[in-house]
C-alpha cells in the first residue's frame, strides 16, 4: 500500500480512504471528500481524489455510474471490496503488533 505522511503525522492513503468511503454506498466526489473528512479527519483535495478515482477505475476497483444533475457518482466493485478487506486485514495486523510493542512492560 502506498502511503504518505501528512503534516499532522497521520498516514493517509487516498486509495484506502476512497474505498472505505464507497463501502458505505455510491457517492459523488464532494460527498466522498466530506465523508472521508468525517471518518478520518483527512481533508482530501479534489485533484488527489479525482486522480485516485481514475486509477481505481482503471484497476477495476470502482466504477462510475451515470451522471446525476452534473454529478458523477462512483461505486465500489467486488474487486475493490476485496482489496479493501485485504488492506484492512493487513492494517489490523500492523496495529496489533504496534500496540503490543509500545505497551508498557
Amino acid at each position: 500500500m502506498h502511503s504518505r505522511f501528512d503534516k499532522r503525522g497521520q498516514f493517509t492513503d487516498p486509495t484506502l480512504l476512497i474505498l472505505a468511503s464507497l463501502a458505505g454506498g455510491a457517492k459523488h466526489g464532494y460527498a466522498m471528500m466530506t465523508d472521508i473528512g468525517q471518518f478520518s479527519g483527512v481533508r482530501m483535495e479534489p485533484g488527489t481524489l479525482y486522480g485516485a478515482l481514475a486509477r481505481l477505475e482503471r484497476q477495476g476497483w470502482v466504477t462510475a455510474l451515470p451522471s446525476q444533475e452534473r454529478r458523477r457518482p462512483y461505486q465500489l466493485t467486488a474487486a475493490g471490496e476485496q482489496v479493501l478487506r485485504d488492506q484492512l486485514a493487513a492494517l489490523t495486523r500492523v496495529v496489533t503488533v504496534g500496540r503490543r510493542r509500545i505497551a508498557p512492560a
